[in-house]
């Protein structure tokens, strides 16, 4: 039995004739409107149903967004608008202090010191009162020296400088004086860092041990034995009892301080591991290796969480801290790298270095760090990576960078030198030629590594006559008795 289907066209009425226009002008009045009504309601209804995207929120009245966008613009923008702002409000009132009118020319000479205002005299040394015909008897405000506006009159300040180059007065430090020197590894000394509590320094060398040291006394308190090949980096964890170390064997080993054993080993480096950090914060530790990787694991689970690939040669050096960008690696092929820890890439590329990036530091309360090269020591404002000053002099092969809380930079180097630098100021206040110690060849003068203890007044040094030298400031010294040698001189400030 077939049902029949209906046909959903076939409720829809037919276009209108002839005929039935003509009937709907032969309707009364009342008819016209009740039609008319029910076919503007039909359009409205249609005209609701696919005219208005309803997906999108209804039109917000102009002042509340008006208010919107003011909220995001100050929120996002506050502080740039607030610096564009007080420029504006500078220049205007270097403006109000520039003379109105032409200066009366006069015999005299011009006087000015540092940070004091342009003045022009007469031959007795009285100020020459600039007169204009609006103001009888009044002294026009005085020219700032080295302003910024560029006159276009005949004036003095014309002949001045508008930018003049700034050099920052560095600050005093006492001298660093070597006071101990501690032999007891039998090959060249890679490696060295002191734990938190500042009681004890580990070392690691070419002779594969790892050596504990008591840091007061400097007598060697334990020795550790498990590397196979020389030992190239040793790192205390802040937060736990653990030892890291990694050597040119490719081993990365987790020692237990408790046991003074080895319970986890950290499997995936292709070659010679160079330098390890572990991150202040997180239970994860970050190694870099002559396979020009920096590989983070995890601590506990001996994961590897990343694989830092980027770099195009041996990765030499990284550093971690708490924030943004938590890695930062340098490598041989003249670059540093800031690395996203979370995203698992490359943030940023600096490659203003023309050779080797073998050392690395952060500075311990400002959001800087530091990377050392054969062609100057660089330094580098937080998170974005911006270029701040160059620390130049030190022309060697810079195997190591540390900074202390006072702002004192110390560089070690392939031939035996020291260069201890103020941070703010980039001048290099003391230079030191290490000795080898008796017995050892003169080439036997390498810095490998260094650190400072958790005080910043001690600071020990890894070489490669196979011993530890300590050193510390000068105690009986005073701006006097050493005062500082500093001679500025106006030189153009290097762009990069």
């Amino acid at each position: 039995m077939s049902t029949a289907v209906s046909d959903p066209y076939d409720n829809i009425p037919a276009a209108p004739t002839d005929e039935d226009i003509g009937k709907f002008y032969d309707k009364p009045e009342a008819d016209k409107k009740a039609l008319l009504n029910q076919v503007f309601r039909s359009l409205k209804r249609a005209q609701d149903l696919f005219y208005h995207d309803y997906t999108q929120p209804p039109p917000m009245p102009e002042e509340n967004d008006n208010l919107i966008r003011s909220i995001k613009r100050t929120h996002e923008y506050g502080s740039v608008i607030k610096k564009v702002e007080e420029a504006k409000k500078r220049r205007e009132n270097e403006m109000l202090a520039l003379p109105t009118s032409q200066p009366i020319n006069g015999t005299g000479s011009v006087i000015a010191s540092a940070g004091t205002p342009l003045a022009i005299t007469d031959g007795t040394g009285k100020l020459v009162n600039q007169q204009s015909s609006s103001q009888k008897g009044k002294l026009l405000p005085l020219v700032p020296l080295g302003s910024n506006t560029k006159s276009e009159d005949n004036t003095t300040r014309s002949l001045l400088p508008s930018k003049a180059p700034m050099m920052m007065k560095p600050k005093w430090h006492a001298p660093w004086e070597l006071y101990r020197v501690i032999s007891g590894h039998t090959g060249w000394v890679r490696a060295v860092d002191v734990e938190p509590q500042n009681q004890w320094f580990a070392s690691g060398g070419a002779d594969r041990i790892i050596k504990i040291w008591d840091l007061a006394s400097g007598q060697l308190k334990l020795s550790l034995t498990g590397h196979i090949s020389s030992v190239r980096a040793v790192k205390v964890s802040p937060r736990h009892p653990f030892l890291f170390s990694g050597g040119e064997d490719k081993q990365v080993k987790c020692w237990d301080l408790e046991y003074n054993k080895v319970i986890r080993h950290y499997h995936g480096h292709l070659s010679a591991i160079q330098a390890l950090a572990v991150h202040p914060s997180l239970d994860i530790l970050v190694t870099c290796a002559r396979d020009s990787t920096a590989r983070v694991w995890d601590m506990r689970t001996k994961a590897q969480v990343h694989c830092f690939a980027g770099h195009t040669n041996t990765v030499a050096d990284v550093v971690c801290q708490s924030v943004d960008p938590q890695v930062i690696t340098a490598s041989h092929d003249s670059t540093v790298r800031l690395w996203d820890l979370a995203a698992g890439r490359s943030m940023c590329t600096l490659t203003h270095h023309k050779k080797s990036v073998r050392a690395l530091t952060i500075h311990p309360r400002l959001n800087m760090f530091a990377s050392a090269s054969p062609d100057n020591i660089k330094q580098w404002k937080l998170p974005k990576g911006e270029f701040m000053q160059n620390l130049s002099g030190h022309n060697s092969i810079i195997n190591t960078l540390s900074t202390n809380d006072d702002g004192v930079v110390v560089s070690g180097a392939d031939n035996g030198s020291l260069c201890f630098w103020d941070w703010r100021s980039g001048f290099c206040f003391q230079k030191v030629q290490t000795k080898p110690q008796p017995g050892s060849i003169e080439s036997e003068a390498g810095i490998y590594a260094s650190c400072f203890d958790k005080t910043g007044l001690r600071f020990i040094t890894a070489e490669a006559d196979k011993t530890i030298k300590m050193y510390k400031p000068d105690d009986s010294a005073t701006e006097e008795t050493h005062p500082i040698v500093w001679r500025p001189e106006i030189v153009k400030r290097k762009a990069y």
